[in-house]
């Protein structure tokens, strides 16, 4: 049951070849992972240059995979997770029957994307053998043990690939970039101009959504937009969920009282529109979060505040991102909130961060 470059054994009592004309790739949910798998579709198309790829894809990520050249088609999953509306999977597999795909590879863990395909009737099924799904899928793929594999997350969906013979190899050099940023950072400039927003923007994204752990102070956010605006004779541009909107509506409020140009865009935008605005940004500063990941993975300018999680793993990628984080005995714990004093986060100060934004934007003018 080995993959060949253009064709898969159908199963050890078969010799027959596939080729590999449909496939459906069952993306991952949250925007930051959906970024991080980008590498490995992308190795998918370059694999498989002429398949039908669909992606079937939950509707707050769908917006991403539908714009990168790899997606020939996406498919949306609107029912709800777990064991509730059976009816609605049933449907959706019905209808992927219907569509007759050879292969389904899932960058997704669940128990429930295994079962979809499998109901699905599709032949080969790809995936990690985790969440008790391995007697569902027909390749259940080793999940790596640490030090086997890079540390980023980007590497966990490329070994999915390479373990399952898709691909021979993979490098551990190269970086995360988003197709289109040119045309998305023009079509971004036009929504700042809607907005009466010229010249230099400075991208704030003041939220995550794993948790407060997470979250650097949102004063703290718009001291540093404030200096950076600036020098750099900039506005700020803030964007957040609509469950972020008031820790987006400090960051504004501390950003407007210093008389600097603002405008608060939480809870009013796609996430299509977002990419363009975030790629039409001059510097962008977030912490660990989906927009960290849009922006860096787009080339724009990112620096990340870092505290809870590991930037080793989950961090932004390329010399146009800086990672600034204070080393502290308990960081990172990966807790959703701190039960102590918040010090990881505390403890960086908006100077440091507006220093490591400007110095940024310098290198990349040069």
């Amino acid at each position: 049951m080995r993959f060949r470059r253009e064709k898969i054994v159908a199963g050890s009592n078969s010799s027959a070849p596939f080729t590999l004309e449909r496939i459906l790739v069952r993306a991952t949910n949250w925007v930051g992972d959906a970024v991080m798998s980008v590498p490995a579709l992308q190795a998918l198309r370059e694999q498989f240059p002429k398949a039908h790829i669909a992606i079937l894809a939950r509707p707050w990520v769908a917006g991403l995979y539908g714009r990168e050249p790899f997606c020939d088609e996406l498919i949306p999953y609107e029912a709800p997770g777990g064991w509730r509306a059976l009816h609605q999977k049933w449907d959706l597999a019905s209808k992927l029957r219907s569509r007759k795909f050879d292969c389904a590879i899932l960058l997704q863990n669940a128990f429930e994307s295994a079962a979809l395909v499998r109901a699905a009737g599709i032949p080969l099924r790809i995936g990690y053998k985790r969440d008790a799904r391995r007697w569902l899928l027909t390749h259940p793929i080793a999940v790596p043990m640490p030090g086997e594999t890079p540390k980023h997350q980007r590497f966990y969906y490329l070994e999915l690939l390479k373990r399952a013979n898709i691909i021979e190899s993979y490098s551990t050099d190269s970086v995360i970039r988003l197709s289109g940023s040119q045309a998305a950072a023009h079509s971004g400039r036009l929504h700042f101009e809607k907005a009466g927003i010229r010249g230099a923007v400075i991208g704030v994204s003041p939220g995550a959504a794993y948790g407060g752990a997470k979250r650097w102070l949102p004063e703290r956010f718009a001291e540093a937009a404030v200096s950076i605006a600036h020098e750099r004779g900039g506005a700020v541009a803030i964007f957040g969920s609509s469950e972020e909107a008031d820790i987006c509506e400090q960051v504004y409020d501390a950003a407007s009282a210093a008389q600097v140009a603002c405008i608060n865009f939480a809870g009013r935008t796609s996430l299509a529109e977002f990419i363009d605005m975030a790629a039409a940004c001059e510097i962008y500063v977030t912490n660990d979060s989906g927009p960290m990941h849009i922006a860096s993975a787009l080339g724009v300018p990112t620096v990340v505040v870092f505290g809870a999680t590991d930037d080793v793993a989950t961090g932004p990628t390329g010399a146009l991102s800086r990672v600034v984080r204070e080393a502290v005995e308990c960081s990172p714990c990966l807790l959703r909130e701190c039960p102590i004093d918040h010090r990881c986060m505390t403890r960086v100060s908006a100077a440091r961060v507006a220093e490591a934004a400007l110095e940024l934007v310098s290198i990349e003018k040069t």
